[in-house]
């Protein structure tokens, strides 16, 4: 492998303007979504005392999902020393950060009165999971800071490694307490599974390498910065991996459900007579998020792999969207059984579905968190030297000579 050289992008054009411009407006566009929101109340979105998450929630959770599954690309290269992986570090951290911090926007902003944040954080109830969240979110922006940090400093390189093993158990217990956040609400059919933390990680490292990938892809494209098969090759085939083993996670989710029956009724409504849910299940999350990436990483001809791959992973996007909207919202719209074996009726909508619709606040908030971590990539490589001048496979594929016209 040859010596590899960082550099900022040049970031003076038109395009690169323009782009700064776009997602600065989806950000404004946030803020006077939660300055509405905040102002006349939460009754103007479509959430309810039934659906208390909505939308926001949605755009919130796949961002700090993917914030964690975005650093794996430089944990393989770091930590497991794939030496391939290794110029491709820097970048992975700086998603990472960008990713969880317009995550957390989003849930501080949709809170309503964001001021009493600082009451939660004087004030932990430690038999809260949110309340150990704060220090993981928090933790794990530190420990990446750190990490970039080393690995951009020469003199410091020899402590990346140990800097990067703990950023990946940390980012392990991350997102093991996000997944947490619904295993442990008994009183959520659909949501009471121990599985719940497992399947969160499997989505992360998914959602986190498909976010990378279109990332990695958009800024070379725009900057002109070669980006070899090799590369994109290894990392399609890995996506691969990661879709399947959400779809397998999946899937033992909903066989235990099956199988025990006070979740029979929850698991009809998800997967047959749920509506919405039923169809961005089995269409959205299964076929398009699921089915179609794998079809496209593991079939796509070699001459067409980088655009194979790039629509691979907008579809694991789409599909972790879909996913996350029949958990969250799904999840909350079947009627609570607060008296099993009984049947209940009263005028508050008990044993109801409820009805939910995103309000365009609630999509215009959640679309400012993701454009605010756009904007935090695109400043930080302007800045700092996150990309390597060249990801050609001679630069960085030690083998390239030995397997001459093979990606």
């Amino acid at each position: 492998m040859k010596r590899i050289i960082y550099s900022e992008i040049d970031g003076n054009s038109k395009p690169f303007y323009a782009l700064a411009a776009l997602l600065g407006a989806f950000v404004l566009a946030a803020l006077a979504s939660a300055f509405y929101m905040e102002h006349y109340g939460h009754y103007v979105t479509g959430m309810n005392n039934q659906v208390v998450w909505g939308m926001p929630h949605v755009f919130a959770f796949f961002l700090i999902i993917a914030s964690s599954g975005a650093l794996n690309v430089a944990s393989i290269g770091t930590v497991f020393g794939k030496k391939i992986y290794k110029p491709l570090g820097r970048l992975s951290g700086l998603l990472a950060i960008a990713l969880l911090l317009g995550g957390l926007t989003i849930l501080v902003l949709d809170l309503g009165r964001p001021d009493r944040l600082i009451v939660a954080m004087l004030n932990y109830n430690f038999k809260s999971i949110f309340a150990w969240n704060i220090f993981l979110y928090v933790g794990f922006i530190a420990v990446i800071a750190l990490y970039v940090w080393l690995q951009m400093e020469r003199r410091m390189n020899r402590f990346a490694r140990l800097a990067g093993t703990l950023a990946f158990f940390w980012r392990l217990v991350l997102t093991t307490g996000t997944g947490s956040i619904l295993g442990f609400l008994v009183a959520r059919e659909a949501y009471d599974s121990a599985i719940m933390a497992p399947l969160f990680i499997a989505m992360s490292f998914s959602f986190g390498l498909a976010a990378y990938l279109l990332v990695l892809m958009a800024i070379c494209r725009g900057t002109g910065r070669e980006l070899g098969d090799t590369v994109i090759l290894r990392m399609g085939r890995l996506l691969g991996v990661f879709v399947g083993s959400v779809l397998y996670l999946t899937a033992i989710q909903h066989l235990a459900n099956i199988y025990a029956a006070q979740h029979a009724g929850v698991e009809r409504f998800i997967l047959l007579d749920g509506g919405i849910f039923t169809s961005l299940f089995w269409i959205g999350q299964v076929f398009i998020g699921g089915l179609l990436p794998l079809l496209l990483v593991y079939r796509t001809p070699k001459q067409n792999l980088q655009r194979g791959v790039a629509i691979a992973s907008a579809l694991v996007i789409a599909g972790g969207f879909a996913q996350l909207y029949v958990l969250i919202v799904g999840g909350q719209s079947y009627p609570l059984n607060l008296f099993p074996g009984m049947e209940v009726s009263s005028s508050f909508f008990d044993g109801a579905v409820a009805t939910y619709a995103p309000s365009l606040p609630e999509v215009g908030l959640g679309l400012g968190g993701v454009a605010l971590a756009g904007l935090i990539i695109l400043v930080g490589i302007k800045v700092l030297r996150f990309l390597p001048t060249t990801l050609a496979n001679a630069a960085i594929d030690p083998h390239h000579e030995v397997t001459t016209g093979r990606p």
